[in-house]
């Protein structure tokens, strides 16, 4: 469970604001899109190996950059 609690003099906004960070670090949200559908394991795998390409394929583009 995520939990957030209000400092002392800190405004609300502040404290949803540390909420919704924590929330995406965690992934929270992401787990809930994936399990809201079932998916056969063959797409999963066919999913996690694009994930995994374009992750790569950025990377590469990002080194190149950097080269320059």
């Amino acid at each position: 469970m995520i939990e957030v609690k209000v400092k002392k003099n800190e405004s609300v906004e502040r404290a949803i604001s540390r909420f919704k960070k924590k929330v995406k670090e965690d992934g929270f949200l992401f787990t809930l899109k994936e399990r809201q559908y079932y998916t056969k394991p063959s797409e999963e795998r066919r999913e996690k190996k694009n994930r995994a390409k374009r992750r790569n394929f950025y990377n590469r583009l990002r080194d190149e950059k950097s080269f320059r």
